[in-house]
């Protein structure tokens, strides 16, 4: 039964009077009159006396105009409870991070963005650099963090910051025990453990890449799947590796850190979408520049850039 009508004929039965209920309606009579006609036809009785002044229900009309207004009524409360979940659903900000990351600050990112945005339910997914490019295209993802430099017009990327490389020995190298820098070339000799083995291009490029920037051909002894198993195998005294700082908070009881002499960074990149102005990745930006002033880091001029043109949409 169209809704429509039964709305019509339980107007046209509260006001007795089918101009009243026209102008109640905001629809001329003659229509009105022929929408009634319809329902009568469908239900195949007569509903109102005409004859009487104001119109009177028959007893049809009476049995059907009090299930109208149940009905009706249920329409309303179901509108009512869809529009209150609709204004009420969470909004969403998918993060892709490579495993490395996580060491480099990004957990006291996603708590202080947490704080700011009760409303917004945040979803990590680990995932490689080339993988969050085709996340970020395909809608899967809203934001990556990854070290990986690339070129694609259709992710907008800035590095946020350039972070030390430090080489990474078991407890009983001898080598564990010096003070100051080291040297790449007196660890040239060394085995030498890099990750992830797989996908390409990825950290361990920028690792041998750093080696051969000095004329370095290195000991390559494993390609790791994972930073975790590559630290593991240092720890197991299998070799050294070159590992970003911040690596070293997350495990120093079995593996010994030293700095490079030589200037090595990898960068930790943030990716999205060009023209995202999304107020949940203007609010990740924002947090990011935030904690960043707050911990004494640069705030990239891009970052800054990218939190106005956000901000203005």
């Amino acid at each position: 039964m169209d809704l429509r009508l039964l709305r019509y004929f339980v107007a046209v039965a509260d006001e007795g009077n089918f101009n009243r209920a026209a102008d109640r309606l905001h629809i001329a009579q003659p229509p009105l009159s022929r929408a009634i006609q319809q329902l009568e036809a469908h239900v195949g009785a007569t509903l109102l006396d005409r004859s009487s002044r104001p119109l009177q229900l028959t007893k049809v009309g009476r049995l059907l105009h009090s299930q109208a207004l149940q009905v009706l009524a249920r329409i309303e409360d179901v509108e009512a409870m869809v529009r209150a979940a609709a204004t009420s659903e969470r909004r969403r900000l998918v993060i892709g991070f490579v495993a490395s990351t996580i060491y480099a600050r990004l957990p006291e990112l996603i708590r202080e963005f947490r704080k700011v945005a009760k409303n917004v339910e945040l979803v990590m997914v680990e995932s490689t650099t080339l993988d969050q490019l085709a996340a970020l295209k395909d809608g899967r993802i809203d934001v990556g963090f990854g070290r990986i430099r690339f070129d694609d017009p259709a992710v907008q990327r800035v590095i946020l910051r350039h972070e030390k490389l430090v080489a990474a020995f078991s407890p009983d190298h001898p080598m564990a025990s010096g003070s100051g820098p080291v040297s790449l070339s007196d660890l040239a000799q060394e085995p030498q453990i890099i990750y992830p083995r797989q996908p390409r291009p990825s950290y361990a490029d920028q690792v041998l890449s750093l080696w051969r920037d000095y004329g370095i051909e290195p000991r390559i002894a494993h390609e790791a799947r994972e930073l975790q198993i590559a630290i593991g195998l240092v720890a197991a005294e299998e070799g050294i590796a070159i590992v970003p700082e911040s690596v070293r908070r997350a495990r120093s009881h079995d593996v010994v850190y030293r700095e490079l002499a030589e200037t090595a960074t990898s960068p930790i990149i943030m990716s999205h979408r060009p023209g995202d102005h999304s107020p949940e990745l203007a609010l990740m930006i924002a947090t990011i520049a935030r904690k960043y002033r707050d911990w004494g880091y640069d705030v990239p001029t891009a970052l800054d850039a990218h939190e106005a043109a956000i901000a203005s949409g």
